[in-house]
C-alpha cells in the first residue's frame, strides 16, 4: 500500500534533483548500478511518487499505439509499500484513455517478479554484455582515431554461454508486455 503521505502525480522541472537522486539510489544495488545520468531525460509520460522528495518514478515513452517503461524506480528506503505499484496503476488508466494498446519493458532478473505480478508476460529474451576497455578492444576496432573505452553490446540469446565466456558483465534481458484495454 502507498505510504499514506506519499502522492502520485505528474513530474515537474523542478522535482529533477530528488527524481535523479531517487533513480541514482534505487539502481544503486542493482544490476543497472551504473546507469547514471547528470539530468533527467525526457519522456512521454513521466510520474512521480512524492513525500516530501521524490520516493518514485515512472517514464514511459508512447511513440504510438505500443508504449515502453523506460525508467521505474523506488527509492530504497520506501521499498515494499506499493510505491511502484502505484505508479503503475495511474500511468496504465491514462495510457488506456489515450488509446495505447500495450506496454512493455525490457527487465532483468531482479525486477521479473515484480513485472509478472502486474500482469507483464515475456515475449522475448536477448543477452547485454558490458564490455570493460580491455574486453571491448577484442570485439571492436575503431576508425578516425577513436579509441572504445567500454560498449554495451546485445546479443542473440543463443549466444548467452559464448557470452558469459568472453566478457565479465553480462545479463539476460527479458522484453516483458502487458495488453491494455484501450
Amino acid at each position: 500500500m502507498l505510504g499514506a503521505q506519499a502522492e502520485v502525480r505528474d513530474y515537474e522541472a523542478a522535482d529533477e534533483p530528488s527524481w535523479l537522486r531517487c533513480r541514482v539510489l534505487g539502481l544503486l544495488r542493482t544490476t543497472h548500478y551504473d546507469d547514471v545520468w547528470p539530468d533527467k531525460r525526457r519522456a512521454d509520460l513521466e510520474l512521480v511518487a512524492v513525500d516530501g522528495d521524490v520516493v518514485g518514478v515512472l517514464d514511459v515513452s508512447v511513440p504510438g499505439a505500443e508504449a515502453t517503461i523506460d525508467t521505474v524506480v523506488v527509492h530504497p528506503d520506501c521499498r515494499r509499500k506499493g510505491i511502484a505499484t502505484a505508479l503503475l496503476a495511474e500511468a496504465v488508466r491514462r495510457l488506456e484513455r489515450c488509446g495505447v494498446r500495450s506496454l512493455d519493458a525490457c527487465v532483468r532478473e531482479e525486477a521479473l517478479g515484480w513485472f509478472a505480478r502486474n500482469g507483464f508476460a515475456e515475449r522475448s529474451r536477448y543477452v547485454q554484455v558490458h564490455a570493460s576497455t580491455a574486453e571491448v578492444g577484442t570485439v571492436l576496432s575503431a576508425k578516425y582515431g577513436l579509441e572504445p573505452v567500454g560498449a554495451v553490446l546485445r546479443a542473440r540469446i543463443e549466444r548467452e554461454t559464448e557470452m558469459r565466456q568472453r566478457f565479465e558483465r553480462v545479463h539476460v534481458c527479458r522484453r516483458v508486455v502487458r495488453e491494455l484495454r484501450p
